[in-house]
């Protein structure tokens, strides 16, 4: 990968920071970033994925109804909504790393006390502030990534990000399907292991780097420049110069009020040259939620409902979980290859596709279509395209806005979203009452085809460096 010491130095030489990591190729110092964000995002899913199998074993040891269950898993999209917006605003002021650990702080105490809980009321409280951290993190996270990525392979790295998601998702089918039945209480134990994200928490706090586009806007120059200096060492990059000295009197001078920079925000997302890109992402976001949250919160529900026991129901769950790996490899290749917009495209439409194909065989509408091997195949193909789109929408996001209102712009589109999330298991639950899975996967294949035709007003910036 890289030059000698003096070949480094010259090449280097009369760039900025940014450009000097986008002339970087991906080496160690990209890999333990990669690593130590992904593990975070994996504990994200591991929590969002628990409360799909928590639901069941809740809904025959507390005699709940599909309706308070909706509730359930609800109240923590409305936190996640919540979040996404504060984190994004939070990581445009005080860095992305600050509320990366923060984040995990906040959900890992808050799942791990939800063990406890006795009540629905209590479940549903806890749930809410799981979600706040949930929501405030994966958009900054994969802010953080994408502007350490250097531009040739950034929607690759961020795929690849998104593919810890899968791990996390796994795990908690696992979980499900190990712990979650061996007890009445199996359900506590499962979310007791939720606590780890406080642990880790330290391990990101200081052994991940502040966003050096970040460390710059806040004139912190020292900070940015030694963060690069580390990622261009495993390339044999060294410098002899000392680092730069911040001027901190000049960077509070430089830094905008907080008046002025809520002014920035609203205008940037929303000018003329920003309302398409906003708009469409906005779309897309809300429709993935809508129709990813209402299938796979309630999947072990689903496939329960339809004969199979509480052991099968998790076992089906955790073969179609598996299929969301070879969709996130995928995605990763094909994303710089054709490019994000139509890899993003061409995954919506697989996911529309495979939504009504999974609603046919749950609807018994087709004998030929009945079984449990037409159902897991249904599924794991829906797995694949939704997860690879998942991919391409975190890669697509962060690329769109410029620095200053990068996490802003990532975190609004996630809130937005979050509002489909909110709404997902209120909307199943009502549509399987009206007409059965049929109709439920039928509405959620639309919404993905609509996410699809969203996709085409994207911006396609492969290749492009980031706005500064």
């Amino acid at each position: 990968m890289g030059a000698g010491s003096s070949a480094g130095i010259a090449g280097e030489r009369g760039l900025s920071r940014t450009e000097r990591l986008d002339r970087l190729s991906f080496n160690r110092a990209h890999g333990r970033l990669l690593v130590g964000a992904g593990v975070g995002w994996a504990l994200d899913a591991m929590d969002v994925g628990l409360i799909s199998f928590v639901m069941v074993a809740l809904a025959r040891q507390w005699q709940l109804d599909s309706g308070t269950l909706s509730g359930i898993a609800s109240i923590g999209f409305l936190g996640m909504a919540i979040g996404a917006g504060l984190g994004g605003l939070l990581a445009d002021r005080i860095g992305r790393r600050q509320v990366f650990a923060l984040t995990l702080l906040v959900y890992g105490i808050a799942t791990g006390a939800s063990a406890l809980a006795g009540s629905v009321a209590v479940l549903m409280a806890l749930r809410f502030l799981v979600g706040l951290g949930l929501g405030a993190e994966l958009p900054v996270a994969s802010t953080l990534v994408s502007e350490y990525s250097p531009k040739a392979i950034r929607g690759r790295v961020v795929v690849a990000l998104e593919s810890f998601w899968a791990l996390g998702w796994i795990l908690a089918a696992l979980v499900g399907y190990l712990v979650v039945p061996t007890s009445p209480d199996g359900w506590r134990w499962a979310l007791a292991i939720g606590v780890v994200p406080t642990l880790y928490a330290v391990v990101v706090r200081w052994g991940l780097p502040e966003s050096v586009r970040f460390l710059e806007g806040k004139g912190r120059h020292a900070e940015a420049e030694k963060a690069v200096r580390q990622f261009e060492a495993p390339a044999g990059i060294v410098h002899d110069t000392p680092l730069p000295q911040d001027d901190a009197a000049a960077a509070r001078m430089a830094a905008p009020s907080a008046r002025t920079r809520g002014r920035r925000v609203r205008a940037g997302l929303w000018t003329a040259e920003f309302r398409r890109r906003t708009g469409a992402l906005w779309v897309v976001w809300f429709m993935v939620n809508l129709s990813y949250y209402g299938a796979f919160i309630w999947l072990p529900t689903f496939i329960a409902g339809q004969g199979y026991g509480l052991v099968k129901s998790f076992e089906y769950t955790l073969i179609i979980t598996l299929a969301q790996v070879p969709g996130y490899a995928l995605a990763a290749w094909l994303i710089e290859v054709w490019g994000r917009r139509a890899t993003l495209a061409s995954f919506l439409v697989g996911s529309a596709a495979a939504a009504g194909s999974f609603g046919a065989v749950g609807s018994g509408a087709f004998s030929v279509l009945s079984g449990p091997g037409w159902l897991i195949a249904a599924g794991c193909l829906l797995s694949f395209f939704n997860l690879g789109a998942w991919g391409a929408l975190y890669a697509v996001s962060p690329e769109i806005y410029p620095t200053r209102i990068r996490s802003t712009g990532a975190g609004a589109a996630a809130a937005f979203g979050r509002i489909a999330s909110i709404l997902a298991p209120i909307v199943a639950d009502r549509l399987v009452r009206v007409g059965g899975q049929g109709l439920v996967f039928t509405v959620f294949g639309i919404a993905f085809a609509t996410a699809a035709v969203a996709a085409l007003f994207l911006p396609d910036l492969r290749q492009a460096a980031l706005e500064e």
